[in-house]
């Protein structure tokens, strides 16, 4: 039963998507980071740059080579900008007061790149689950085609 747990979770989707996050993560971290540190715009402009820069390029990389979605393209992009939403408002609201208390004898400096990456680990695992069971969800019946 663990094993088929396991199945369902982590699948070839699993290492697809950690493959088009590594893609992902170059670019929308690199913008992220231009932006907070050659720019100096804030934190949350930085991280809102990243996400939506990076996320744009997920979108079409997992739709279409992850998961292989070949549902309707209006419902799957809402879903996909409502998952995203949640996943970085979850993700950043956690690490970025996280950094601020564990690293508060730092400059602002570290603890915003710090709570940049650490962001980027919450948010991608939660990603990874709401992309798999919500986004780009197989219909009952209808396995994708992986």
């Amino acid at each position: 039963m663990l094993k088929e747990i396991f199945h369902k979770l982590f699948d070839v989707t699993t290492i697809k998507f950690v493959i088009v996050g590594i893609i992902n993560t170059l670019f929308g971290y690199g913008i992220g980071l231009i932006c907070l540190n050659l720019l100096h715009l804030n934190f949350w402009v930085s991280t809102v740059a990243n996400y939506f820069f990076g996320s744009v390029l997920s979108y079409f990389l997992n739709k279409h080579y992850t998961f292989r979605y070949k549902g309707g393209d209006a419902k799957v992009v809402w879903r996909y900008v409502l998952e995203i939403a949640a996943c970085y408002i979850i993700s950043h609201g956690i690490a970025k007061p996280l950094c601020g208390l564990l690293l508060a004898s730092y400059s602002a400096s570290l603890r915003d790149n710090v709570a940049m990456v650490v962001g980027l680990v919450f948010f991608a695992a939660t990603n990874y689950f709401g992309q798999k069971f919500y986004v780009f969800r197989s219909k009952p019946g209808k396995e994708a085609d992986k």
